[in-house]
C-alpha cells in the first residue's frame, strides 16, 4: 500500500512520461506537484527503494513495471469516480476533478471492480479520457488535436487535454462539449486562431491555445 503522496507522484510521472515518451526530470515533477525540487528528490529516493521507479540522479526518472501498474490503477479509480459523480450524482464535468482526486486514494479492489460494473464498464470518463480495464489495458482511440487539423476537415469532440474548471466552463459557453460535431472552416494566419462550425449551426472562433487542448475523432 502506498501513501497519498507516493500515489500522486506515480500518477504525475506516468502522465509526464506519456506526454514526452522519455525520462521525466525532477524539475518537471516539482512543477506538476507544486513541490520544491529537494523534496521531490527525497520522494524519488523512497519510490526507487520500493522498486516503483528507476532513478539515477541528474538522469531523470522512469516507472518500473510495478510502478506503472500502480499508476494505471490510480488513474482507473480516478476516472471511474468521475463517471460516477457526473452520471449518478449530477455533478458537471468541470466540478469532478478535485473530488475524484480524493476518492482515487480509496484502496479497495472489490469496491472499484463493483463500481466499474455498476457504471456499465465505461470506456471513457466525462472528459473523454480512456479508462483502463481491470488488467490495466486502455482502449486504443486515435484522437487528434483541433490545432493539427487541416482546413475543411471535420470530426467529433471526444476528449480534452486541459481539465481545469475555467477551461471546461469556457468550452461549455462555446458549445464545444463531448459529442459535438465540428468542422474547421478557416485557419486564421494572423494569430493562429481557428474558425469552427459547430454542429453545422453556428460558427465560433477559438485561439490556438484552446485548439491544442480539444481532441477530436476524425
Amino acid at each position: 500500500m502506498h501513501s497519498f503522496t507516493e500515489e500522486n507522484y506515480l500518477k504525475a510521472i506516468y502522465h509526464l512520461s506519456s506526454e514526452d515518451k522519455t525520462e521525466v526530470s525532477t524539475n518537471a515533477i516539482a512543477e506538476v506537484t507544486n513541490t520544491k525540487a529537494a523534496s521531490v528528490t527525497d520522494m524519488l529516493k523512497k519510490l526507487a527503494d520500493k522498486k516503483l521507479i528507476n532513478y539515477i540522479k541528474y538522469q531523470g526518472v522512469t516507472l518500473t513495471e510495478t510502478g506503472t501498474k500502480a499508476a494505471v490503477n490510480i488513474i482507473r479509480k480516478h476516472r471511474l469516480w468521475e463517471v460516477f459523480l457526473v452520471e449518478k450524482l449530477g455533478f458537471k464535468w468541470d466540478e469532478v476533478h478535485d473530488i475524484a482526486e480524493e476518492l482515487e486514494h480509496i484502496n479497495s479492489t472489490p469496491l472499484v471492480d463493483r463500481l466499474d460494473d455498476f457504471l456499465g464498464n465505461p470506456a471513457t470518463d466525462p472528459h473523454g479520457d480512456p479508462i483502463p480495464d481491470r488488467t490495466g489495458n486502455f482502449l486504443a482511440k486515435k484522437l487528434v488535436k483541433i490545432s493539427e487539423m487541416k482546413q475543411g476537415r471535420g470530426g467529433t469532440i471526444s476528449g480534452v487535454n486541459e481539465h481545469s474548471s475555467m477551461f471546461l466552463k469556457h468550452l461549455e459557453k462555446l458549445g464545444l462539449t463531448l459529442g459535438t460535431k465540428i468542422n474547421v472552416n478557416e485557419l486564421v494566419e494572423f494569430d493562429g486562431s481557428i474558425i469552427l462550425s459547430v454542429d453545422g449551426l453556428k460558427e465560433v472562433t477559438i485561439s490556438r491555445e484552446v485548439a491544442k487542448n480539444i481532441l477530436v475523432i476524425l
